[in-house]
């Protein structure tokens, strides 16, 4: 389904971090064939978060658009994006660009009705877990078609087989009911996609649902195993997206209906 119409099947949006770049084509295609909703890319400036290189750049993004019928995601982790940036995305193809909270600044608003207005894109805001519940109120607004929470990551500490680097904390939980709460008080809860980016997998995801997450960002869980990076013709990535796929139906029938959460 598309971004920004809420179901009460809660979306997966598969995440390209971990993708095998040898055969991103290939990985996208059997993505897409499992079900996953759209496609999620980090585009990086090395700024923003500066101890890492720039990833997910315009050549991998034309290379996403070009392997796929799915909405590609352009989540920006950078410093001021500008006008720019987003012209460049819309011609790749992307079809929402997620802001950065935290560092798009004074300018947010204008980037919002300019993706919304001058491109007609769909567009998102996100940030970090560490950003209260609070500052996200006015960006509940029918222009927004998702909002975003990424829980915190320690990257300095190692990770083994098919985990994630991210950690879930309670408050996480919580932070997405409250986000969830807000929405829905502002009679837009069939219009804002919330989603949690980070940590999430078959084994915590239905504690999401129950709060109110409506797509859940997963990348590790559909691309990596023990042995490493899952390989497409091995039938191991679709096996992934089912096997996701079926807690968070089970989930989703038990904590929403069409209007929401029950």
């Amino acid at each position: 389904m598309p971004i920004g119409q809420v179901t009460q099947q809660v979306k997966i949006a598969a995440g390209l971090f971990w993708a095998d770049y040898a055969v991103l084509g290939a990985q996208i295609r059997e993505l897409e064939a499992a079900g996953v909703d759209w496609l999620h890319i980090e585009v990086r400036d090395g700024k923003y978060m500066d101890f890492a290189m720039p990833r997910g750049g315009y050549d991998i993004i034309e290379a996403t658009c070009a392997s796929t019928d799915l909405e590609v995601e352009a989540q920006l982790q950078m410093l001021r994006p500008n006008f720019s940036v987003f012209d460049q995305l819309a011609d790749l193809g992307v079809s929402l660009i997620s802001l950065p909270l935290e560092t798009t600044n004074e300018m947010i608003f204008q980037n919002i009705t300019y993706i919304k207005e001058k491109l007609g894109l769909k567009v998102g805001v996100w940030a970090w877990q560490g950003v209260p519940a609070i500052a996200f109120e006015q960006f509940i607004h029918p222009y927004i078609d998702i909002i975003e929470y990424e829980s915190r990551a320690p990257f300095w500490k190692p990770t083994s087989g098919g985990a994630s680097p991210h950690t879930i904390d309670p408050i996480v939980v919580d932070t997405l009911r409250r986000l969830h709460d807000m929405i829905a008080a502002a009679g837009l809860e069939n219009s804002i996609e919330l989603m949690e980016d980070g940590g999430l997998n078959a084994g915590n995801v239905a504690q999401f649902i129950e709060a109110g997450m409506t797509a859940g960002e997963f990348s590790s869980p559909l691309l990596k195993g023990p042995a490493g990076k899952l390989q497409p013709g091995t039938g191991a990535i679709g096996a992934a997206v089912d096997k996701l796929r079926a807690v968070m139906r089970q989930a989703s029938d038990k904590y929403r209906d069409e209007t929401g959460l029950k």
